[in-house]
């Protein structure tokens, strides 16, 4: 899954994408980055790299790693997306949030979110998992933990305007659905991470079987969109508090 590089909106997102592919201390820096709301284009390399505590050929590698040409491309995308008033919609919770704040920073969480997905949106993918959805024989839908939650809400939404699916969130059920699937149908799988192996394996199941496979991830570079032939990426920002996939679910 490629993002529209020239709109400031996917930066942020296109940043979490690559999370998952840097190092433990790498994403500590990247993170340290990110909450500093003052970053923009004066901001030098050599102050990134005192404040993070690394050389300033880290934050080059790490800008690198991240899809940049290098700190001034990562400085400049950053800084753009920084001035959206989007970014202003997340804020961390607080012990000291009245509960006023604390309705306004859930809903804005939520808000930024789908402000982001939309931003990162691929119509076509879009269309083409709708059209499998609409044409196929059997539909089945994985998911283990929270993502089961969203495939239940798929499968009801689904049912409503006539399409009927089965929900699986069961490893070996899950397995047993991908072994029946064939050609004709579809297998839908929802994971965050994109890293379940509960959920990865029906999939690639169902797809040497012979059904397509469609992804619904965070992650457009995960083992489960690797594993699918559609990837429909939604995207959010990770919140201590109210956790990782929170606000992905409403995304």
């Amino acid at each position: 899954m490629s993002l529209p590089l020239g709109d400031p909106r996917t930066i942020g997102p296109r940043i979490r994408m690559m999370m998952p592919h840097l190092t433990p201390l790498e994403g500590r820096v990247v993170d340290m980055i990110l909450g500093r709301r003052d970053f923009g284009e004066s901001t030098s390399l050599k102050t990134v790299a005192e404040d993070a505590g690394v050389s300033e050929a880290m934050i080059v590698k790490i800008a690198k790693k991240l899809g940049f040409d290098g700190f001034k491309d990562f400085r400049a995308g950053l800084a753009g997306y920084n001035r959206l008033p989007t970014a202003e919609l997340h804020e961390e919770l607080s012990p000291d949030d009245t509960d006023a704040e604390i309705a306004r920073k859930v809903f804005r969480t939520s808000v930024h979110a789908l402000e982001e997905t939309l931003a990162i949106l691929d119509p076509r993918a879009l269309k083409r998992a709708a059209d499998l959805i609409f044409g196929a024989r059997q539909r089945d839908l994985y998911g283990v933990g929270g993502s089961a939650q969203i495939a239940r809400d798929v499968a009801h939404k689904l049912l409503r305007i006539g399409v009927r699916t089965n929900v699986f969130d069961d490893a070996h059920m899950m397995l047993m659905s991908a072994s029946l699937l064939g050609e004709g149908d579809i297998a839908i799988a929802i994971s965050h991470s994109g890293t379940s192996t509960a959920v990865i394996e029906p999939v690639e199941l169902a797809r040497r079987r012979g059904a397509r496979t469609i992804a619904l991830t965070n992650y457009a570079t995960s083992p489960l969109a690797a594993a699918a032939d559609v990837v429909l990426c939604s995207t959010a920002q990770g919140s201590p508090l109210l956790g990782e996939n929170a606000a992905a679910r409403i995304a």
